[in-house]
């Protein structure tokens, strides 16, 4: 889920930057990278993954 969500702010932080155009003070092309990239590496450390179940059950 964190990964679909940085592709957006990717996206968007490009179209933002392909047409020179800034959301204010604060948030504009660098502010969504750095956005994406928090994402990312919160993807990739497991965060988001769901709860696993601990019931372990013994085939026999």
């Amino acid at each position: 889920m964190l990964a679909i969500i940085a592709a957006v702010i990717f996206g968007l932080a490009l179209l933002l930057d392909l047409a020179n155009v800034s959301l204010g003070t604060v948030i504009d092309g660098g502010t969504l990278l750095v956005a994406g990239l928090l994402c990312m590496a919160l993807h990739l450390a497991g965060v988001g993954a769901g709860a696993r179940s601990l019931s372990f059950r013994r085939r026999r």
